[in-house]
């Protein structure tokens, strides 16, 4: 391959060490690329096609450990790479080979597929030792190329709706298999970024009445190669290897503005867009894996090695190695990558992956840790929502409720105790109760509020809420592992049949509990997360790791929508979030623990049994009862919304009963109450409650696995 010189075609000039990347300022395009200890860097410019490079310019100037130059020639579209020159030199640290073609760590734009080959490898593939091998092949063509970017776009009137975490709705979703097989999504608009903003998709999510979309990663990754192998990919996303750019499978143009679209429309709607990111490893693995970026970089200082050993990755993830965040260029390129996604994309939050791993010192996990700290105080990312997967695979890796204020941390623990009490556990109830009430024991510290638990049944990761209690046992074998991958410990039941069923009896009561799940979820203090399609009734026929079925197991079947079940369930969702907004009790901004702050002399919450009686240390220690009552007193003095006034907001009686059998309950006498009038039943598939007032002081028979929601009916004088 020909290449021709610097002398005889690109004009170069010092250019600057910042900022990082390929800017275009409107003149010529600035390149800069961090690196601590190279000898030399070439970037390598590419013809349109991505297959030929036609020329290599050495980057003149090396500032403050920034390699740079100035193209003034050079325009957006511009197709280009790196090749970086020092010791290859595993042992100490160093892994650099300037055959491989590596992608800028600041691109904004990716073109063309990554292809798998052993040229991608540092060292000669099979061979014994690969700290005692050197491989020369040229990676190029099969390597994507960084693209040059105009970031121009009319944003018009496109504001944050910067959604009161009190108020928020969080609909963990993926961009791919929410639309691939909408029947209202055009064909070649289905599983892309063009696909979510469609009137038909958007106006779902508004009917719905949730407030913020969280996707599944968006950054470029790649695809394992062990999944290419077996003709699967990495559907979900957890192997970033651009954390500036958009991943190009979920774009029909490859241009930006089809992202920012989507995310002006959603704005529109008044629909935050929260990303999931990954800065805790890229998709560079281990030190068997491929070099395609920051390995052939500067592997010493992009990367946690041992300290004694630094051949060998520290692998507090689970993936092979470790971003360090304890170096200052690292951690400022996380904290470039999220300002630009709010700055530039307009992203409204960001929910992070293993974020126990971001928060590492090489001593351990650290709340005060530089990252943490990082964030706290920057004030592009000071109304920005930061939610953190609180645990990893390191030692002391599981941290809820440890994350600084400002944070909203996933609660697994909630999670596991819905799922316990529906199915019957015995001994759940003041578990439950501390879950329902905001998990005040995990969070009230700092002054964090209720909302930083962030709880939910479902997530991407597991089971989907049709599955939840349609099997016992995970059915992974298309992934396959031979069934040996993801969480054994689902806390589910398949009501006697493993999978689906023809028995309108077990159908039914399948349904009721995931009525149940889901309402216990929206009526719990903490900011609620549904996963998409539970509202459907979304099946992944057992897959609780489906991270690698880019297929119909995780697609969303939109059919379901409008199947036995699907109407009443979308229904009976809509219902249950529409109540949740209508009661700013059920979204206090403070933890309740049952103190007497309404003049009437009410409790702020209150736990009943069902004997109308409230609970005393006795009736909690009792493991064998299921049926729990909820008062929650809006009279009560605490503050809702942001604007700090006073909400009075009547009382709400919530009664969930996990027993097989029939419960009678007496339904409390407090001051001022004429009645209670029920306005959610899970007895009903679209969940009406009968509207007709009931005495207070009237004992009501409930259903065995039945939740209902009681509304006071105030005397006429208040």
């Amino acid at each position: 391959m020909s290449i021709a010189t610097t002398a005889t075609r690109t004009a170069v000039w010092p250019g600057k060490p910042y900022p990082l990347g390929a800017n275009w300022d409107g003149f010529g395009v600035n390149f800069a690329l961090f690196s601590a200890h190279a000898e030399k860097v070439e970037l390598c410019l590419f013809d349109q096609t991505g297959q030929r490079e036609v020329e290599r310019v050495v980057l003149p100037e090396y500032t403050d450990e920034v390699w740079h130059g100035y193209l003034p020639d050079a325009r957006p579209g511009l197709l280009y790479g790196y090749r970086v020159y020092g010791p290859y030199d595993p042992a100490a640290g160093h892994r650099f080979n300037p055959n491989k073609l590596l992608l800028d760590p600041y691109a904004k734009a990716l073109f063309g597929p990554f292809k798998w080959s052993d040229a991608h490898y540092g060292y000669r593939v099979g061979s014994t030792r690969e700290d005692l091998s050197f491989d020369r092949r040229d990676n190029a063509r099969a390597m994507p190329k960084g693209r040059v970017v105009d970031r121009a776009f009319t944003w018009g009137h496109d504001r944050h709706p910067l959604v009161p975490w009190s108020d928020t709705i969080l609909y963990e979703t993926h961009v791919g298999g929410f639309t691939m097989r909408h029947p209202e999504v055009p064909t070649p608009l289905r599983g892309t970024f063009a696909g979510m903003s469609t009137h038909a998709v958007i106006d779902y999510l508004k009917a719905l009445g949730i407030t913020s979309v969280e996707f599944l990663p968006v950054q470029a990754f790649a695809d394992e190669r062990h999944l290419v192998s077996k003709g699967l990919r990495n559907y979900w996303g957890y192997n970033t290897v651009g954390f500036f750019a958009p991943e190009p499978r979920y774009m029909t143009t490859g241009v930006l503005s089809e992202f920012k679209t989507m995310v002006a429309r959603l704005h529109e709607a008044g629909i935050e867009v929260i990303l999931d990111v990954v800065y805790n490893h890229t998709g560079e693995g281990n030190h068997l894996g491929p070099t395609l970026s920051f390995k052939g970089i500067d592997n010493l200082s992009y990367y946690r090695l041992l300290p004694d050993n630094p051949r060998f990755y520290i692998n507090d993830t689970g993936t092979g190695n470790t971003l360090n965040l304890s170096h200052p260029r690292v951690l400022q390129m996380v904290m470039d990558s999220l300002r630009y996604w709010v700055t530039e994309m307009h992203v409204d939050g960001f929910r992070f992956d293993l974020a126990t791993v971001l928060a590492r010192e090489p001593y351990g996990f650290d709340p005060g840790s530089g990252f943490l700290d990082a964030v706290r105080q920057d004030p592009v990312l000071a109304d920005v929502k930061m939610i953190a997967e609180p645990w990893d695979v390191g030692p002391g890796g599981y941290q809820v409720g440890n994350f600084p204020p400002g944070w909203a941390e996933w609660n697994d623990r909630y999670r596991d105790t819905v799922r316990r009490y529906w199915r019957g556990d015995e001994g759940m109830l003041p578990e439950l109760a501390g879950r329902v009430a905001g998990s005040s024991d995990l969070f009230e510290k700092r002054g964090r509020r209720p909302w930083a638990s962030v709880n939910f049944v479902t997530a991407h990761d597991g089971f989907t809420l049709y599955d939840v209690v349609a099997y016992n046992d995970k059915h992974n074998w298309a992934n396959g592992e031979d069934n040996r991958d993801g969480h054994s410990a689902n806390h589910s039941w398949n009501h006697g049949v493993e999978g689906e069923t023809d028995d309108p009896a077990i159908r039914a009561e399948r349904a009721r509990q995931r009525r149940n799940l889901l309402a216990t979820l929206f009526l719990s203090q903490g900011t609620p997360m549904m996963l998409a399609g539970d509202e459907i009734g979304h099946t992944q026929k057992g897959n609780n790791n489906a991270y690698c079925q880019d297929n119909e197991i995780s697609w969303l079947d939109w059919s379901r929508r409008t199947g036995s079940t699907g109407d009443s369930m979308l229904a009976f969702v809509k219902r249950l979030i529409a109540l949740r907004k209508a009661h700013a009790v059920l979204r206090r901004p403070v933890f309740l623990h049952g103190r007497k702050t309404s003049a009437d002399g009410l409790k702020d919450i209150v736990w009943y049994t069902p004997h109308g009686v409230e609970k005393a240390a006795e009736h909690w220690r009792n493991t064998h009862a299921r049926c729990i009552v909820l008062l929650l007193n809006g009279h009560a003095g605490t503050y809702t919304g942001e604007d700090g006034a006073p909400q009075d907001d009547g009382v709400l009686l919530i009664v969930l009963n996990a027993h097989t059998e029939t419960v009678t309950v007496t339904l409390p006498e407090v001051p001022d109450a004429r009645g209670w009038r029920c306005v959610l039943d899970t007895r009903v598939p679209d969940g009406a409650g009968d509207e007709r007032m009931q005495l207070a002081g009237r004992s009501v028979p409930v259903d065995g696995r039945t939740a209902l929601v009681f509304v006071q009916v105030e005397s006429r004088g208040r």
